[in-house]
């Protein structure tokens, strides 16, 4: 039975009643009856009130004793204690660009901002009021009538349900219970209710209840909590600043926030049947303020008639969505400051956490949790129109090279990488050539912006800051040069040998990037030119005082490793930029900063402080610098990198700049096989770096890599850079030359003072110097004296030697200096002379690398093959070791005596226009002459005639005095025979 058909039946009954009563009174029987009847109707009535009295009493304290029941373990709370539970609001922590300006909401479930009561509207207040707690001022905590209204509504299985919580209850139920439905959870409700009406104040209970409730979604489909989050994620004006439509639409929403959110959960407005709900609710609550006696009816009237639509707010991306790779760092770089705030808060030192991960990964959960709940206001020092600039550079640069199919080019197959979603392997497909780049600004080491990559959707990898790649040339000036210049072990004006040579570590002779050598160079050109062997022949001298961990560790290389076999810290091609980890394009570009700092390192850093919504601040960035290197050595190695720009591997970047007058230093870079290419340059006031490669290793097309990244840096991102930070991006002064630095001359062969003989060949160059280094020594590697030609090598002259065949004309190295510095064990010590050399070089000779070989006093052997073609004599060189020349002897006819008309280094000699007979004699280094050559007729056939006469009798005698030994021979056989016989 329904309780509508009840109550009809119960209404029959009692109109029958009614009915026989009536007519009862009419005849009097009632009267007459009543007098008999009262003492025993009374008695009975008395019965029933007593006996309800009682019931009411038994029933009430069952149900007392119930909700002591089910209230039994709650403790009492206290004040401070509820205080601290109701307002811990988990307000959204923000982000902001340098100078205060806002980027973004810390990424959390919920977007939640704190305001104080009197900063929200009048008509937000009224009408949260008269939708959600008709009483509010005058109950206290809880609504009798209310709740027992909703227990009915409860157990009759109401259609219509309005709820008994007021707005106390409400806070209770979101910052101290669950959203549990149950008795004992509401039990537990009334009496915190109760409570903390007693505690607060009714202003108090309102502001955190506006600062609690959802408000559905903002216009980027964020979920959103509190009024002044409402006001701006719908809206887009403050909470204070609300109207009355708007409030009305507001103060309607937390009831069904989903439902009545004008906003789709990816951002957008949803469509005029999704905005009917939010439109009829808002229409409602305005009834209830006009009931309430909060508005009159004009203001019902027009609120009701306002087009609330047109105050949404457009769809607009989510900051994330917009600042992906910045704020992704940001807060990753936040949770790391916030895990060292928090341990050192409980007594834990830095080193304590870096040595305990359990204590690491313990306050780093917590540092996430509080950045997202805290309200903290993160200041970075990302200038946001430099970012914004840098980011759209990235995006229309049209000229990375192309994308490549993801695969690994030593074996050609596929690279396959985990679904993250599936689980499964899958196989990658085109990949674009990547970009990372940061800016950081020299004297503080903030870092003022970055490029991240090229698109967020297709790597999330940061390639500013995360991803590690070989830094390749880049490393030369910061593993070698100036550490090496630091110690006094060379500079600019050193020279060095780029020859083949065994380095430890190489199991052959490594070679230059052309392949080839270049010769004695000046330490300026290897590192303008980057030269490899160069690099390592400067590293190599150092390489036993550890220059990695005596100043790359200073500049926070923190990728550096000592695993036996790969240890950084003992290989050479560490400076050719191979270190096992690789590098990050922030750590390579601060390292750069620290020369255009004069030689001190400042750490980079992109949070500025941290402070809690009250603007306590928490964190604060204290940069601290560092000397690596003397402002002496710094200035050398930027006036080197100057000329890397100008006439080295960086003219393209140079070339691209509007503003030439900038002083920029700097150097490229290449990994092994074209992987990686890097520009890294400083000026006075900021260094900027940028890097292209692909995520997985693969090779870059060959032709214009360095071209295309060298363009990326000047032309595109320094140019645009400059265009809206002139004053920072191209200061006026140029860097500033330091006491201690001094030019001097040198000579090009040893990089020592120069001699007579180097100023003669023109082979003095000029040179600054950290005046405590300045050479010394006057040059000894060239000498000017008499010396032969003994093959291709060059021997000096001794007492004996014909003064005929030696040089005075030219220059010669010292054997003894090259002795001293090995290069008399070079495979080929022409390898010194530098490529495309002219001038003066190609007068130098190179000395005998070795002992002289000799005939042992013997007489050298003749030259062979000798003829004659027109009027020029030819022949073979000597088979004998130490000829140093040969000799011309002419004669009218073969037996006439034969004179020296000549000599010569060569194999070939012009005689004169008559007719005559030459041979010629070859002559050793002690002045020792062979035997004569055979013999050429030049000129009349007579003299041809009687030479061939002479030269037949000759061998008729000779054939005769054949013939007579070789019948002796047989004579002698013949005894012999005879003898063995007997």
């Amino acid at each position: 039975m329904n309780n509508k058909n009840f109550f009809h039946i119960c209404w029959q009954y009692i109109q029958k009643g009614w009915h026989s009563f009536w007519e009862l009174w009419k005849k009097n029987k009632i009267q007459r009856s009543a007098r008999i009847s009262y003492h025993i109707i009374w008695n009975i009535m008395l019965f029933f009130i007593t006996l309800a009295i009682i019931g009411f009493f038994f029933v009430g304290g069952l149900g007392a004793g119930y909700f002591a029941s089910l209230v039994s373990d709650e403790e009492i709370q206290t004040k401070e204690e509820m205080s601290t539970a109701i307002y811990n609001y988990e307000e959204t922590s923000e982000l902001y660009f340098a100078e205060n300006q806002f980027l973004a909401d810390v990424q959390t479930d919920l977007q939640r901002d704190e305001v104080s009561l009197d900063k929200v509207s009048e008509f937000v207040k009224k009408a949260i009021i008269a939708t959600e707690d008709e009483y509010f001022e005058t109950h206290n905590g809880v609504v009798p009538k209310a709740i027992l209204r909703a227990v009915f509504q409860e157990v009759t299985n109401a259609q219509t349900k309005t709820g008994g919580s007021t707005l106390t209850q409400q806070i209770i139920k979101n910052q101290l219970l669950t959203n549990e439905v149950s008795f004992e959870r509401k039990a537990k409700e009334m009496l915190l209710a109760l409570r903390l009406e007693k505690f607060f104040e009714k202003d108090e209970i309102l502001e955190a209840y506006l600062n609690i409730v959802p408000f559905g979604r903002n216009a980027s489909g964020q979920n959103i909590a509190g009024v002044q989050t409402a006001a701006q994620g719908i809206f887009g004006v403050n909470a204070a600043d609300l109207n009355l439509a708007q409030s009305a639409y507001i103060a309607g929403l937390p009831q069904s926030p989903s439902y009545y959110t004008p906003f789709v959960n990816n951002g957008g407005l949803k469509d005029q049947a999704g905005l009917e709900p939010g439109l009829t609710k808002m229409k409602t609550v305005l009834s209830r303020m006009l009931d309430a006696g909060y508005i009159d009816k004009k203001q019902y009237d027009e609120a009701v008639n306002y087009d609330i639509v047109a105050d949404f707010k457009k769809p607009e991306d989510s900051m994330l969505e917009e600042y992906p790779w910045l704020v992704k760092e940001l807060k990753e770089r936040s949770i790391d400051i916030l895990t060292n705030v928090l341990a050192e808060q409980d007594g834990y030192t830095a080193e304590d956490l870096a040595s305990s991960d359990v204590l690491q990964e313990e306050y780093q959960i917590r540092a996430e949790r509080e950045l997202g709940s805290n309200g903290y206001r993160i200041h970075s020092t990302i200038d946001k129109k430099l970012y914004d600039v840098f980011q759209q550079v990235a995006k229309s640069y049209d000229n990375y090279g192309r994308d490549k199919l993801a695969v690994n080019e030593n074996t050609n197959e596929p690279i396959m990488v985990e679904n993250p979603e599936t689980g499964e392997m899958e196989q990658l497909g085109l990949q674009p050539v990547q970009v990372g780049s940061i800016l950081i600004e020299n004297s503080t080491g903030r870092i003022l912006s970055f490029v991240g990559g090229r698109d967020f959707e297709t790597s999330q990898y940061n390639h500013a800051t995360e991803t590690r790649n070989p830094n390749g040339s880049t490393m030369k000036p910061l593993a070698a040069y100036a550490p090496a210049m630091e110690l006094g072990v060379v500079q600019p004006g050193s020279v060095v040998a780029d020859v083949a040579k065994n380095f430890r570590g190489y199991n052959r002779p490594p070679t230059n990037y052309t392949g080839g050598y270049y010769g004695l160079v000046s330490v300026r050109e290897a590192l303008y030119k980057s030269h490899n062997i160069s690099a390592l022949q400067v590293y190599d001298k150092i390489l036993d005082q550890n220059p990695a961990k005596l100043f790359l560790d200073k500049m926070g290389f923190d990728g550096l490793t000592e695993v036996q076999g790969h240890s950084d810290y003992e290989n050479l091609s560490l400076t050719l930029g191979s270190p096992y980890n690789g590098v990050t394009v922030e750590e390579n570009v601060n390292a750069y900063a620290t020369f255009g700092n004069m030689g001190n390192f400042v750490d980079a850093y992109m949070i500025e402080k941290i402070e809690t919504k009250d603007g306590k601040v928490v964190y604060e960035h204290k940069g601290e610098s560092e000397e690596v290197f003397s402002p002496q050595t710094s200035y050398l190695t930027i006036d080197m990198m100057r000329d890397v720009l100008t006439r080295g591997t960086g003219t393209a970047a140079r070339a691209t700049l509007t503003n030439k007058s900038v002083d920029w230093a700097g150097k490229t870079g290449t990994s092994n096989d074209f992987q990686d290419t890097w520009f890294v340059a400083t000026n006075p006031n900021v260094t900027i770096g940028t890097w292209m490669g692909y995520d997985y290793n693969q090779q870059l097309d060959s032709q214009g890599y360095s071209s295309r990244n060298n363009i990326f840096w000047g032309g595109k991102l320094v140019n645009a850079a400059t265009e809206v930070r002139p004053e920072l991006m191209a200061p006026s002064q140029s860097f500033e030359r330091p006491d201690g630095i001094v030019s001097r001359s040198y000579c090009a062969t040893s990089g020592d003072l120069p001699s007579d003989v180097c100023k003669d060949l023109g082979l003095v160059r000029t040179d600054i110097y950290n005046a405590k280094y300045v050479p010394t020594e006057k040059d000894n590697s060239l000498i000017r004296e008499n010396y032969v030609m003994v093959g291709d090598k060059a021997v000096l002259a001794s007492d004996k030697t014909p003064s005929e065949f030696t040089k005075e004309e030219g220059a010669i190295f010292n054997p003894e200096w090259l002795k001293e510095k090995g290069y008399d064990k070079l495979s080929n010590i022409k390898q010194l002379i530098p490529r495309n050399a002219s001038g003066g070089w190609l007068k130098l000779t190179f000395p005998n690398s070795g002992t002289l070989k000799t005939n042992g006093g013997e007489n050298p052997n003749p030259p062979s093959t000798l003829q004659v073609s027109g009027q020029t004599l030819k022949w073979n060189d000597s088979s004998s070791s130490d000829v140093v020349g040969y000799r011309i002897y002419r004669s009218s006819s073969s037996s006439d005596k034969f004179q020296r008309v000549g000599s010569t280094t060569s194999t070939s000699f012009k005689v004169p226009d008559n007719n005559a007979v030459y041979h010629i004699r070859a002559v050793d280094y002690s002045g020792l002459e062979s035997r004569p050559s055979k013999s050429v007729v030049y000129g009349d056939t007579k003299v041809e005639e009687k030479k061939k006469k002479e030269e037949g009798k000759s061998e008729k005698e000779t054939s005769s005095s054949k013939d007579v030994k070789k019948e002796e021979k047989k004579e002698s056989a013949k005894k012999e025979d005879k003898k063995q016989e007997e």
